[in-house]
C-alpha cells in the first residue's frame, strides 16, 4: 500500500482501507471493528456503551489508549506497521496541512497538502449510519485509533469535514 510523507510526525496512506485509488471510498468500519457490514448501529457494535476502562479491560485499547492491533482496521486489514492514525496524529494534520476542497477524478474531498508540498486526497465519502450510505460527495470522517477519555455509545476521536468546514 501506498503513503505519502507530508513532513508530518508520521506518513500517511494515499488511500482508504479498501479502496484502490485516492478517489476510491474504500470500506465503512464501525469504531473498534475490523470488517465491513450491511447494517451499522448501536445493536450490533461491541465497543457501543463500553467505558474506557471496559474498553481497556476487554483488549480493545492499550494501556497507551489507542486500538490494539486486532481491533485496529488498518492494522488487520494491511498488516504490518499500517495502522490508524491516533488523534494528536489527525490534529496535526488538519492544524499543519492547507485543505482545499476540490474535485478529483468526479469525487469531491479535500487536498491536503503538507507543509513539504507533498498531498493526499481525502474523499467526501460520507458515513454509514443504519444501512444506507450518508452524505456521500458532501462529507467525509475518518476515525481515529483515540477513544474519548469518557467513552461511552461511539464517542471516539475522528475527523470529519465537508466542503468549507474541516
Amino acid at each position: 500500500y501506498g503513503y505519502v510523507d507530508l513532513g508530518l510526525s508520521v506518513k500517511w496512506a494515499t488511500c482508504n482501507v479498501g479502496a484502490t485509488s485516492p478517489e476510491d471510498y474504500g470500506h465503512y468500519f464501525a469504531w473498534g471493528e475490523t470488517s465491513t457490514k450491511s447494517d451499522y448501529s448501536s445493536s450490533n457494535c461491541p465497543t457501543y456503551g463500553l467505558s474506557y476502562t471496559e474498553l481497556q479491560s476487554q483488549g480493545y485499547i492499550d494501556s497507551e489508549g489507542r486500538l490494539t492491533p486486532q481491533y485496529d482496521a488498518a492494522t488487520a486489514n494491511w498488516g504490518g506497521d499500517w495502522r490508524m492514525p491516533t488523534k494528536e496524529e489527525m490534529r496535526e494534520l488538519l492544524n499543519n496541512c492547507t485543505w482545499i476542497w476540490t474535485t478529483q477524478n468526479g469525487v469531491n474531498g479535500y487536498n491536503v497538502k503538507g507543509p513539504n508540498g507533498n498531498s493526499i486526497f481525502l474523499p467526501a465519502a460520507g458515513d454509514r449510519d443504519g444501512s444506507p450510505f450518508d452524505d456521500s460527495g458532501n462529507y467525509g470522517s475518518c476515525w481515529s485509533s483515540t477513544p474519548y477519555d469518557n467513552y461511552f455509545d461511539y464517542n471516539a476521536y475522528g475527523l470529519f469535514f465537508e466542503s468549507g468546514i474541516q
